[in-house]
């Protein structure tokens, strides 16, 4: 928090935290994940292509392109401007392209065309971020280390008063002090689902929604 909290505001905030937390898994017990992909690698491409982009257009996307390139090798011989115009529907394909190439390339240089599994090595990547990395820690190899904070996330955590910055890994940081570790990731999914039924970007000065209205 930008503001130093003394332990009753801490309290306060970790109590709402928790409140909003069981409201979220009795609305959304089963969020998950909705890009698609069969492989860590598959994610990974998946995650960087979601950037700025829906993760329904991800999925138009990444149909085509995972059967244009089914193997990981795939991606070490392709042409950037090739590539690049495969994914162009994902907008800022020109960035994400290179970013991909690159960090196919490094995956094969540095880790024996595997995609690493902890944190550390996932942020050596080109266009791979805490929240990149979170996203495919998580859910390729159950290992949660953090909170995945996308825009919804962002944008509610403030709305609901979790965090006041704007940094994203502050705003994690912010999270991970006040929720149960054991819901971390299943939180970033439920939060972003609530976003997407019950308060939308363009709703942000409403407070009608079922959480509103319970932290009133």
């Amino acid at each position: 928090m930008k503001k130093k909290e003394t332990r009753s505001e801490f309290e306060k905030r970790r109590q709402r935290a928790l409140s909003i937390n069981k409201k979220l898994k009795e609305i959304f017990p089963d969020s998950k994940i909705i890009l698609n992909y069969s492989s860590s690698w598959e994610l990974l491409v998946a995650v960087i292509l979601s950037a700025q982009c829906t993760d329904k257009i991800v999925n138009k996307v990444t149909e085509k392109l995972f059967k244009k390139y089914p193997k990981f090798d795939d991606y070490l011989g392709v042409p950037l401007n090739e590539f690049a115009q495969d994914i162009k529907s994902a907008g800022f394909y020109n960035n994400k392209a290179k970013n991909i190439l690159a960090t196919a390339h490094l995956i094969q240089e540095k880790f024996n065309g595997k995609v690493p599994a902890s944190m550390n090595e996932l942020l050596t990547l080109p266009g791979v971020a805490r929240k990149t990395a979170n996203v495919v820690l998580g859910n390729a190899f159950n290992i949660v280390e953090g909170i995945a904070v996308d825009t919804h996330v962002k944008r509610l955590s403030q709305k609901f008063k979790l965090s006041d910055e704007i940094d994203p890994n502050k705003i994690e940081k912010d999270l991970m002090s006040i929720l149960p570790k054991e819901d971390w990731m299943k939180f970033t999914y439920r939060l972003i689902e609530y976003g997407r039924t019950y308060s939308t970007a363009r709703d942000k000065d409403k407070n009608t929604d079922p959480i509103s209205i319970l932290i009133k």
